[in-house]
This record gives C-alpha cells, structure tokens and sequence, in this order.
C-alpha cells in the first residue's frame, strides 16, 4: 500500500517540478536562507509548539533538502531509494499510528520553512491533513512601509492577543473588519470556545470557497471574501453552516466576490441617454410596461429634508407616469434587524423596481437582490462597488460651482461660510466646486468650513468670530422645521435672506431610470465584467438645477446662466488645472480636466478653504454609519 502511494507522491510532485521547470522557474523548495539574503531580520522569536497550517508550510530552511521535494512538498526521487523507504515508512506509521513528533520550522511572513521534518510534512500533505504540529521561531522582519511588510504586522498583532495563524487577508485593516463583521471590540480577545466557533466555520468557508474560485478570484484570498460574507451574513446565524450551505449563499453573491480585488470595479455613467434598445421601445409604444414601484426610506419624508426631497420625487413619478406606475412608500429603519426579511417581503408582493434611498441598507439589499435576481434594484449613494444593487446619485458639484460664483461676487470681506453634512464620496467634491466657483470671480475669497455632523464644530460661534455673514447650507427643505439655513443665504440683524439654492429633481432621475427599464435601456448598459454600475448625473440631464433670488445682480445671473449652458454641454468642467491644495501643491496641472472617479473620491481640500475633513471619531455617533461605508477617508 505504501509503495503504491508513494508512487502516486511521486507522480504529484514529477508534475510540479516539470510544470516549473518548463515556466523557468525554481522548481524545488523555497530556501528560507536565500530569502533572508537580502532581507533584514530584527529579532528571533521563539513561539513554542503549535498547530501550523499545512498549507502554509511551503519551504525548507536550508538548501542541503531542496532536491528531494517538488514545491508542493511531495517526493521527486524515484522509489527504491533510501528516501522513498524511509518516506513509506512514515506513510505506515501515520496510517496505523499517527505522527505525534512535532516538526522542527522558522516562521517568517506568515510561511512555513521546516528545519527537521520534511518527510513528515510531505506525508502529511499527501494525506490532506489541514495542520501538522511543530515547534516554531518565528523571524522577525524589519518594519516598512511595503504592503506585504505592513498585512504581516497587522497579522502578528492579532496573533499575539488570540493565538490564531490561519487568516490571510490582501488588504491593510482587514483584521479590524474581522472584528466589526464578528461584532467584537478591537482589542476584544478570543476565548476557547470562540476559537472553535470560527475555525469551525472558517474550515467549511473554506471548502466551499475554494469549490468556486476561479480567474475572477485569483487575486481574493479566503479570508477576504469571508469578510465580506459575513458583512451580508451574520456569524452567530451563521457559524453551524456545513459547506454545501456556504456554497449556495456563495453563489448568489459570486459576482460581487469576484470584484473585490479589483481598483476598476465601478463603471460610472454620466450621461442619461445612451442607446436604447429599439424593438423593445416598439413593444412597450404599443403595450405599456406596468412596474410595482417601492421607494424605501429610513425616516419618514416630514422628519427628513432628505427623505421629503425623495418623497417628491416619487409623487412626481406617480402623476408623470399614470400608464405605468404604481408606487408606495414603505419605512425601513437602518438598524432594523429584519430589514432584509422586509425589503424581500416587497419583492414577495410583486414590486419590480426598488429604490432604496439610504446607503447603509446597502449590505440588506445586496442580500435581496442575490435572491431576487429579476427586481431591479437601486441605492442611492455614490461610488458603491457593489453590482447586484445599481447606485445612483446626482452631481450636485456642478451647481455648487455656480453658488460658490454668486458667493464671490455678492460677498464683501472676503469671507464666505459653508456648513457641510458628512465627509463622504462627493460632499467634498462639492466644498471644493463652491470654493472654486468662488475664488473665479473673487481671487482672494476664502470659504470658512464648518461640519453639521462633527461633535466639535460649532458654526454659529466660527461664522460671528470671523464677521461671516454670507453662509452655503444645506440645499433641502424639511417640511416640519421653519429654520431658513438652506441653501446660501445672508444674516442681517439676525435676518436670513435667501440668495440661491441648488435643487434636487429626483422625480425626473426616478422617470428616466424607469424608462431605461422599460425601454430596454438598462440592459444595453450592463457591465460584461460585472463592475458595479453607477448614475451619476447632473444638468446634462436635468436633475439638478440652480434656483436664484431676485437679490442676485443682473450681471452675475447672466454669467451664472452662461456658464450653467456651458457645463450642461460639456464646454466647460469645474475640475480643469491649474488647481492646488491647502498646502499649496498642485493637484491638477494646466490644460488637464479630472475624471468622474477622482472627483468622487477627491479627499483634499483646495487652497481657498480654511478648514479640514474631520476623521471618524470625530463624527456625531448618529453619523458614524454611512461615514464608514461612504467616507472619503480610510476609517
């Protein structure tokens, strides 16, 4: 039996080390010495005996025992040899009695190099055995600032606190995204039986992970798509699944895995109109489509300026679209523990389209779209990576670029206020777009920033210091608060008097995506490498405009109208060089225009802004929510 098993090794590890050798590469075992050549060790740290990962086992220490392995540790000297008996005598001994010595092995970034042991690890690999013991010291590397340096910091750090070595993640914070998705503290540390609960669960994610993978996943370990599972699928609800069970929830989000690696995921459209498909057009010119429309929101539409600036919108698509919508609106708190169950429940009662107005049920939709693959399915936010759910936002910059104009023209010591929301995907695109606008007609104006949702901020008490009397707020309306901070406005003997206001036209961005459904328009923009889609729209498509008062000179309204035509058809961009930051460098040079992808995720400040973007902890608790998933710094 060993002999014939040997054989078998043996052909395993003929085939690698041909593979290898026809590639031009090294086709024996890693040498860790060969390795440490040209790296700098700090320190030799002795872990004790431990379980290790076989398949992070991957080399030996010397060069003296490359020549009996191929890389995959199985046998490449012919049987008959001294070795393929003592190999086969190993195999027996393992089969009858199992192998109890530990192994002899220097760890070093997270692998594996054996010092004694190596036919052990080779039966042991033939065998499929998921672990082997062994005494391990582990080689500690300098710090740097290279990626693969700074994921082995991150590593040693929570091996330290919880004694665990089999995650692997390709991304800096990941450890820290473990612990939000397992809803533990950071620091939290891991008892006994919560140690089994995830190698349990980790072992059949595994399996059913790598059952899947493919080309699209080359670059996603286990570990990273386990993270984003758990981010759809609670742990505790999840942690008894067997494989089968994984795989089949694997499945419906595959697609979202697959792009988790990638920078390009996002595919932005910015205009409203693309081809439609004609036969479909004809059709539904002749026999109408009918679509159960659902609007989702978090507050109700009186209690929110957000939500009532949607709830607008859906009204007007109600009464543009008699023929062929019918529509409500359903209240679906974010922190709601069945928001998932009742988002499915609308798709359950026929509703075919769905628009999701808060970003941070992002993750619940995800989970309903994988189920329900004919809804189409939309959540308003900007820059989302994920493609079972469209996202769709408005370029709002474009109209604050024109405010920011009518504020350095209309102000008088050089000082303008401007009271912002959360630092997510394109509020600082807008700061910036007012902040230019302004400084165009008004070389030496500076924008004085202040944020709604910092625990610090206070700008009543900075815009009276600084004798701030012309303010940019918010540009929404909530029904039931008579305050008059939207929009720019002046304060006069405690006056304020409205000077303009950009507008949100959600009702004709609802009708046009519902026409791109029933036109057949959707489908001609789907992605063939499954990015995410995203709308990003603005005066091209009449969904944004500028309301102006009387107050404003006749003059400025002219300029302000003449160059809204020449944003509207693209002559004129916002973002075009020469443009600096707060310390002065150049961001965009000369004669250069910036994409839709860096202006969204834009997370500087230009030079004629006193102020900065505040950080995570520095956010209103009610805010941190869609901070974290939105926000335009790393949290």
């Amino acid at each position: 039996m060993a002999r014939e098993d040997y054989i078998q090794a043996y052909k395993l590890g003929q085939k690698v080390h041909r593979e290898k050798i026809i590639k031009g590469e090294f086709p024996y075992l890693p040498v860790l010495d060969w390795i440490l050549s040209h790296v700098e060790v700090e320190d030799d740290i002795p872990l004790g005996i431990m379980d290790i990962p076989l398949c992070d086992v991957v080399g030996t220490l010397a060069e003296g025992r490359t020549q009996a392995f191929a890389p995959n540790f199985m046998p490449i000297l012919e049987y008959g040899s001294e070795f393929s008996a003592k190999w086969s005598s190993l195999y027996d001994y393992q089969v009858e009695e199992g192998i109890g010595d530990a192994i002899k092995v220097y760890e070093y970034m997270q692998k594996y190099y054996v010092v004694e042991g190596h036919k052990r690890v080779s039966v042991l690999k033939y065998l499929g055995a998921p672990t082997i013991s062994a005494e391990v010291i582990r080689k500690m590397p300098k710090k740097t600032d290279d990626l693969e340096c700074i994921l082995y910091y991150e590593y040693v750090d929570f091996f330290e606190k919880n004694k665990m070595n089999y995650l692997h993640f390709s991304k800096p914070g990941s450890y820290k995204k473990l612990m939000e998705v397992l809803k533990k503290d950071e620091d939290h540390v891991f008892t006994d039986d919560e140690k089994l609960d995830l190698a349990f669960f980790h072992a059949h994610f595994e399996k059913a992970y790598n059952t899947l993978k493919d080309k699209t996943t080359e670059d996603i370990t286990c570990d990273d798509a386990m993270i984003f599972y758990l981010s759809l699928y609670p742990f505790e609800e999840n942690k008894d699944l067997l494989e089968n069970e994984i795989k089949q929830k694997l499945l419906g989000i595959w697609s979202e895995i697959s792009t988790l690696s990638r920078d390009d995921n996002v595919e932005i459209l910015t205009d409203a109109t693309p081809k439609k498909n004609l036969m479909t057009s004809m059709l539904n010119s002749i026999m109408p489509s009918k679509y159960k429309v659902a609007f989702v929101y978090d507050k109700e539409p009186e209690k929110s300026a957000w939500t009532y600036s949607h709830e607008l919108g859906r009204l007007q698509i109600v009464e543009d679209m008699p023929d062929n919508v019918e529509s409500k609106y359903f209240v679906i708190s974010d922190s709601d523990e069945k928001a998932d169950e009742k988002i499915g429940k609308l798709c359950e009662d026929g509703y075919n389209v769905i628009f999701i107005v808060t970003p941070n049920l992002i993750n619940e939709s995800i989970k309903v779209a994988a189920k329900y693959p004919n809804v189409y399915m939309f959540n308003c936010q900007l820059g989302s990576s994920h493609n079972k759910v469209r996202s769709y936002y408005t370029r709002l910059y474009e109209a604050k670029f024109l405010t920011g104009m009518i504020a350095g023209a209309l102000c008088e010591n050089g000082k303008v206020g401007y009271i912002a929301d959360y630092p997510i995907k394109g509020v600082v695109a807008n700061i910036n777009a007012f902040a230019l606008g302004a400084k165009m007609v008004n070389p030496n104006v500076k924008i004085y920033l202040s944020w709604s949702s910092s625990k610090e901020d206070d700008n009543d008490k900075l815009f009276w210091e600084e004798g701030i009397n012309l303010i940019s707020a918010q540009d929404m309306i909530t029904p039931e608060d008579d305050a008059r901070k939207f929009g720019l406005y002046r304060v006069e003997d405690d006056v304020k008097t409205g000077i303009a206001m950009s507008a949100y036209h959600w009702g004709n961005f609802y009708k046009k995506l519902i026409d791109s459904v029933d036109d057949g328009t959707i489908k001609n923009t789907d992605s063939k490498d499954n990015k995410a889609i995203n709308y990003w729209w603005g005066f091209s498509a009449d969904v944004i405009d500028l309301i102006c008062s009387a107050k404003i000179p006749d003059e400025t309204q002219r300029l302000v109208k003449t160059l809204k035509s020449a944003i509207k058809h693209d002559i004129f961009r916002p973002f075009e060089g020469v443009i600096k930051n707060q310390a002065g460098e150049v961001v965009v040079e000369k004669g250069v225009s910036l994409t839709p992808e860096e202006i969204m995720v834009m997370d500087y400040l230009v030079d004629n802004v006193v102020g900065s973007i505040p950080e995570l902890e520095e956010i209103e608790d009610s805010g941190k929510k869609v901070v974290e998933l939105l926000g335009v710094k790393e949290s």
